[in-house]
């Protein structure tokens, strides 16, 4: 697995030198200081709180911070990859209201999805090759394994989900995006349908499919948009699996994209460099074009080709997705940031 596509194989690379200075001491009590930065371009800007979701590590211990989704309460859900917890819950002050484990060291995809008037947790967990359906007192109803449809997987280390996505119907879209980058289809209950994608450099193929989500915006049907996160690009599919479009997103190496209203936002972990902090949000409008670069340069377009944006030095640290609610606030964790909690934006 290239270095680029798995974030675990730098880890593993890296020197303890610069291991040590990734890592900064994590303080669990909030600074109070009233002076945040103003950070984003046009109508999306934002006040950035990186106290928010702060807390006492002693009590809620984290190591990387995944994803994070809002419940059907209000209440704002984030995997983390500590064993003591899998799942931090959260209410909008930013206080923990709940906080469980469904034993993955390696918590990483979270989709929400309200079935029957009850909301449901699919979580995947690429260092234990299986997901998860759980309630969100953290009962487990349904676990996925290796697919021992694919002949391609030949031991169950294969298998290394990393997101998921559920269709209007209940079906269950995985990404194998640390392992044979395969998206495969499941119904409802967890059986086989089909599966398309794989590893290479066709418009039907993926570099790293981390990332997964199903887009409604203004089409005849809904379809899947899939990051290619290694290309710097994602791609549209047909619910059937059938290639519509790529689109190019130069410098930006996407993690999972995130619909609200007419845009499109996803979180760049990294722009150039996986050996120091790095990364920004994109905005994207309904034509996929990037309107904002929270945390980065402004977004500027050649010839109608974006060019690769600068990340500002300070913002984030790797940020590996973005929440967002009601308001137009953004909630945003982090991955390999020394064990920070995830950040507030609330939109100006």
């Amino acid at each position: 697995m290239s270095r680029n596509k798995s974030r675990r194989s730098f880890i593993k690379k890296s020197s303890l030198g610069l291991a040590c200075s990734l890592i900064e001491p994590v303080y669990p009590f909030r600074s109070n200081n009233l002076e945040k930065e103003t950070i984003g371009h046009g109508d999306f800007q934002f006040s950035l709180d990186k106290d928010w979701g702060v807390q006492n590590p002693n009590d809620y211990p984290v190591s990387h911070c995944h994803e994070m989704v809002l419940d059907s309460k209000n209440r704002i859900v984030l995997t983390t990859t500590h064993p003591r917890n899998n799942v931090l819950i959260y209410d909008r002050s930013g206080k923990i209201v709940d906080s469980w484990s469904v034993g993955y060291n390696g918590a990483h995809g979270l989709t929400i999805n309200n079935e029957g008037g009850e909301d449901f947790l699919y979580i995947t967990d690429p260092d234990s090759h299986k997901l998860c359906k759980t309630t969100l007192k953290g009962e487990i109803v349904l676990e996925i394994n290796v697919p021992s449809e694919i002949p391609d997987y030949k031991t169950p280390s294969q298998f290394k989900p990393t997101e998921t996505a559920i269709s209007p119907n209940g079906d269950i879209y995985v990404c194998d995006g640390y392992g044979l980058d395969y998206i495969i289809q499941y119904d409802q209950f967890g059986n086989y349908i089909r599966h398309f994608g794989g590893h290479g450099n066709g418009d039907q193929l993926f570099d790293c499919c981390h990332g997964i989500a199903i887009d409604k915006r203004g089409k005849a049907a809904p379809t899947l948009l899939i990051t290619s996160r290694s290309k710097n690009e994602f791609k549209r599919f047909s619910l059937d699996g059938k290639w519509i479009e790529t689109i190019s997103m130069p410098g930006c190496y996407i993690c999972r994209p995130v619909i609200k209203d007419d845009y499109l936002l996803f979180a760049v972990i990294v722009t150039k460099d996986w050996g120091v902090y790095d990364g920004m949000l994109a905005v994207l409008d309904k034509n996929n074009k990037v309107v904002s670069f929270p945390g980065g340069s402004a977004p500027v377009y050649n010839n109608d080709r974006l060019l690769s944006p600068i990340y500002d030095q300070k913002s984030f640290k790797n940020p590996h997705d973005i929440c967002i609610d009601d308001e137009w606030n953004l909630y945003v964790p982090q991955w390999n940031s020394g064990k920070t909690y995830p950040n507030k934006l609330s939109r100006i």
